[in-house]
C-alpha cells in the first residue's frame, strides 16, 4: 500500500531510475549521430543527383524524377533528425522565422509529385523542384546567425 501511495503521489524514485535507464539505453552516442546524420544526407544527395539523371528518360522519367528528387530532399531534411532530435526538429521547423520557408518546402514536395503523377507536367514539376531547392537553401540557411541578412544584401546587390 505504502508503493501504491508513493507512486501515485510522484514520490516513487525507483521508477524514474528505471526510466532514465531506459533512455540511457535507447539514446543515441554523438559519434553515432553524426554518423547516421553524414549517411542520410549522402542518400539524401545521392537520390536527388539520381533523380535528375533520371529525368530525362522517355515516359517513365518524370515519375521516377519526382519520386527520387523527393525522396533525396526528404532525407536531407530528415537526416538533421539525427542530430535534434524528431521532437525538436518538428518545433525547429514551425517556429516563425523558418514557417514560411517549411510550409513552401512541403508544399512544393506535394506538388511536385501531383505534377508528375496526375497532371503528368514536366514543365511543373521542373518549377517545383526549383522552388524545393530554394526552399530547402532558405530553411537551412536560417540555423546561421545572419546568413538571411547577408543572402538577402548579396542577393540586392547582384540585382542592382
Amino acid at each position: 500500500m505504502d508503493k501504491l501511495k508513493r507512486v501515485l503521489s510522484g514520490q516513487d524514485t525507483d521508477d524514474q531510475g528505471r526510466l532514465a535507464e531506459v533512455i540511457d539505453a535507447t539514446s543515441l552516442g554523438w559519434g553515432t549521430r553524426v554518423k547516421g546524420f553524414v549517411a542520410c544526407f549522402a542518400i539524401g544527395c545521392l537520390f536527388s543527383v539520381l533523380g535528375t539523371c533520371l529525368f530525362w528518360i522517355p515516359k517513365k522519367g518524370l515519375m521516377l524524377f519526382a519520386v527520387f528528387y523527393t525522396l533525396g530532399n526528404i532525407a536531407s531534411i530528415g537526416s538533421t533528425l539525427f542530430l535534434m532530435g524528431p521532437m525538436k526538429q518538428l518545433k525547429r521547423m514551425f517556429e516563425p522565422t523558418r514557417l514560411i520557408a517549411t510550409v513552401v518546402m512541403l508544399l512544393c514536395l506535394v506538388l511536385t509529385l501531383c505534377s508528375a503523377f496526375w497532371w503528368h507536367n514536366k514543365g511543373l514539376a521542373l518549377i517545383f523542384c526549383i522552388l524545393q531547392y530554394f526552399a530547402l537553401a532558405w530553411y537551412s540557411i536560417s540555423f546561421i546567425p545572419f546568413a538571411r541578412d547577408a543572402v538577402k544584401k548579396c542577393v540586392s546587390v547582384c540585382l542592382s
